[in-house]
């Protein structure tokens, strides 16, 4: 498996910088936070697009996805929704990034789940197909309104494109109550990669070393081993939420050993 770190880690640190801490600490990619807060987000201009490309290839590190916000089963209008992936589908595509995520997002007050689903799996079914032209992934995140692998499934198989498939926030299954095993089972089929972390509690969500917490990461790194997933496992530390956290720089050495140590065990 291939390690990688979020942005959201980082927030707001110049794009050389966060390449050079991920070949500096040994981390194959970074996913980016796609927001105007930061470096790299859909309202750059075609030369500055190009330009973080050669940045990625000069360093020797994969720009792994983009971490964009749309909310796929918010209720509204479908344009607004389509135009936000549009977006970052183009951005994706320019930056050589294969996946882009998007969230469930639904009104749970306000929407019933089946009119949620079917308002999610609906724009998803659209954009696969410019996620097709783009040659870029569409990935629906455990969270929020779908936290666990059997939430997100709901909406991912009445789809059914292969341009379109799911990314494993290992904090929200848990959250939700879903073993690692039983989210592999949901999302086996249209799992694009994981996105890693440690909290010490469900009250108490702010980040943590990895392995310092009570996420089932072994499990999980287990479980995908045990059925030869070889993708990417991302470390959202999420410093830009809580800024009393440590900061990653001085942690991303022992998170991937502590993830090597996983790996060595699984296998």
């Amino acid at each position: 498996m291939k390690l990688a770190f979020s942005t959201l880690g980082v927030p707001g640190l110049p794009l050389p910088d966060v390449l050079r801490l991920a070949a500096e600490h040994g981390y194959h990619g970074v996913e980016l936070r796609a927001h105007r807060e930061e470096p790299v987000h859909p309202g750059l201009t075609p030369s500055e697009r190009a330009d973080i490309a050669a940045e990625f290839k000069a360093y020797g590190v994969e720009p792994l996805g983009l971490a964009g916000y749309a909310r796929v089963a918010a209720p509204g209008d479908d344009e607004p929704v389509l135009a936000e992936i549009r977006a970052l589908l183009d951005l994706a595509r320019d930056l050589g990034a294969p996946f882009v995520r998007v969230f469930p997002g639904a009104d749970v007050a306000a929407q019933p789940p089946e009119e949620a689903d079917a308002t999610a799996a609906r724009r998803l079914g659209v954009a696969a197909e410019l996620a097709a032209d783009a040659g870029v992934r569409i990935l629906l995140e455990t969270h929020d309104s779908h936290r666990t692998g059997a939430d997100v499934i709901r909406v991912l198989g009445p789809v059914g494109h292969r341009s379109v498939g799911a990314l494993w926030d290992v904090m929200h299954t848990w959250l939700g109550g879903e073993q690692p095993s039983e989210t592999y089972a949901a999302l086996a089929p249209h799992l694009g990669y994981l996105q890693i972390k440690d909290i010490a509690s469900a009250e108490d969500t702010t980040p943590l070393p990895l392995g310092a917490g009570v996420l089932p990461l072994a499990e999980c790194v287990e479980v995908l081993s045990r059925h030869g997933w070889d993708g990417w496992l991302c470390w959202e530390y999420e410093k830009r939420w809580y800024e009393a956290a440590p900061p990653l720089p001085g942690l991303l050495s022992a998170g991937r050993d502590h993830l090597a140590r996983l790996l060595n065990d699984s296998a």
